[in-house]
């Protein structure tokens, strides 16, 4: 019998199972079909390490494309479909990856990546398949692959890999890191890590994806499908077509980004009622602050049912609050949660007492810690003493232990000698009626060295308000050392928010210190 045969409900096999915006997968369809892609995988050749990458863009055959990797033994690793063919190739050489697999928004770029990986090394190139790819000769094509296939049960007593994730590279170079314990909970063989999967999060029931599956917290989709969970797919993130998938499918949990909640809101009235969101039980929320201001409003539309996980890639989840605790304390991004403990220290490494601002540190009481692949100096760099690692953000912790973030090491402006994070400001700046989003950036300036400019996006262009009203908005709420000397006004594209809601601030900073 295979894995996921035991979801299929005896008096309705074809009921839902996984669904985007072309097809519809009962269990017992969706069974077959992960039968045949497993047994397609285990005819392959992995490699040593037995990876291969996703670089395709959200859809049924993505989500199938994850979980047939896990049930085979094999590590996926799920690349941004943003990324130019260099920047793949970078990943492609970096994990070791025997086969890619490709969409057709991708499939160009994905050959020439493998191209050029061959051309570095010396190697042929490795395989690229894809689905729905019929205009690129290059490309196996997937479905003959499948038809041609068995969909007999595949064997479940191996053991399984962890997937290998790549940071954002907001700082440089990706980092490859293995999926972590909150991630990946193991087990000797497929069938140990499949019954893992089986958690009160997929027992929640039907799961919306709207997220890209290559960051954590949407491919969480993919344990929580094996888990017994009906999974829905969007495409890129649209507010209205969300709320339509919310209302047709009765989806009861998602995850979103800030952002996400900030273009829901800013539907008409009319538009938000059009749909019945009272089928939502749980909606988690992560990958970049959130407003105040914003957050309040969802839980204020949604009900307590608002949930925020801090954490990365490197380490999953590290910190948990949910709507009750963030109203009374509001702005938190929750206590630390096993086996994770908080520490705030000085840039000397000394600990601070509550109430102080420092750098933010966890000890992974497992002795776990990080660590990145290939990337020794860059492990160390993470950590304070063993086991005792910071995800690069500057906060406090109140009285009762739960944790404030105020910004990033890496995003910290000097002017006149004074620290100042930009993250503070931000959170002031989105406050302001006209502003739909900004970020902070350090100029060059000659009396300072370096002045905080805010780039801003304009909720309403057409009338957009001075420079200098945005300046005194500032000014007004927090200290003026923290204000914005300078306002551009800026589009939503040129910002760069990723989809996960983060912005590259060294991009950002590049044109205005050339030279």
């Amino acid at each position: 019998m295979s894995l996921l045969s035991q979801h299929i409900p005896a008096d309705n096999p074809d009921q839902m199972a996984l669904t985007d915006q072309r097809i519809t997968l009962g269990w017992a369809e969706l069974d077959r079909v992960m039968n045949r892609a497993v047994n397609l995988l285990h005819s392959l050749d992995l490699g040593p390490e037995r990876r291969l990458a996703v670089f395709a863009e959200n859809s049924a055959e993505t989500v199938i494309a994850y979980v047939a990797t896990a049930l085979a033994g094999a590590s996926a690793v799920p690349v941004n479909f943003h990324l130019t063919p260099d920047e793949l190739a970078y990943i492609l050489e970096d994990s070791a990856s025997a086969l890619l697999l490709v969409s057709p928004e991708t499939a160009e770029r994905g050959l020439l990546a493998a191209q050029a990986v061959s051309s570095a090394t010396g190697e042929p190139p490795i395989p690229v398949m894809g689905w729905r790819c019929p205009d690129h000769p290059g490309v196996i094509p997937w479905e003959p692959s499948l038809a041609q296939t068995s969909d007999e049960p595949p064997p479940t007593d191996i053991p399984p890999v962890p997937h290998l994730f790549y940071t954002s590279g907001t700082t440089g170079r990706p980092k490859g890191v293995d999926a972590p314990p909150a991630l990946f909970r193991g087990g000797a063989t497929v069938a140990e890590y499949f019954a893992t999967c089986a958690t009160p999060n997929a027992a929640i029931g039907t799961h919306l994806v709207v997220g890209p599956l290559y960051h954590a917290g949407p491919f969480a989709a993919t344990r929580n499908l094996m888990g017994g969970a009906p999974v829905v797919v969007l495409g890129r993130f649209d507010a209205e077509a969300t709320l339509a998938a919310i209302d047709r499918h009765q989806v009861n949990a998602v995850f979103m980004v800030p952002t996400h909640f900030s273009r829901l809101l800013a539907l008409p009235a009319e538009v938000r009622q059009r749909y019945r969101t009272d089928s939502l039980k749980s909606v988690t929320h992560s990958g970049a602050p959130c407003p105040v201001s914003v957050k309040r409003a969802i839980i204020e539309w949604l009900g307590p049912i608002v949930y925020e996980g801090y954490g990365s890639t490197e380490v999953g989840g590290s910190c948990h609050i949910n709507s009750e605790d963030w109203l009374a304390h509001p702005g938190s991004v929750g206590q630390p949660i096993p086996p994770f403990e908080v520490l705030i220290v000085d840039e000397n490494g000394n600990e601070l007492p509550p109430g102080t601002e420092g750098r933010v540190y966890f000890a992974d009481t497992s002795g776990r810690g990080i660590s990145y692949r290939n990337a020794p100096e860059k492990t160390a760099a993470a950590h304070l003493r063993p086991g005792v690692f910071t995800l690069g953000e500057i906060g406090y912790t109140d009285e009762e232990g739960f944790l404030y973030l105020t910004d990033r090491f890496s995003d910290m402006v000097v002017s006149g000698g004074v620290n100042i994070y930009p993250a503070e400001t931000e959170q002031v700046l989105v406050e302001h009626p006209g502003v739909a989003d900004a970020a902070c950036i350090g100029v060059p300036d000659e009396e300072m060295g370096e002045q905080l400019k805010a780039l801003v996006v304009l909720s309403d262009p057409a009338r957009p308000p001075e420079a200098a009203e945005i300046i005194a908005f500032c000014r007004d709420r927090i200290a003026h050392y923290k204000c914005p000397r300078s306002v551009e006004f800026v589009s939503e594209g040129q910002l760069g928010r990723s989809a996960m809601g983060k912005i590259n601030k060294q991009a950002l900073r590049a044109p205005y210190w050339k030279g």
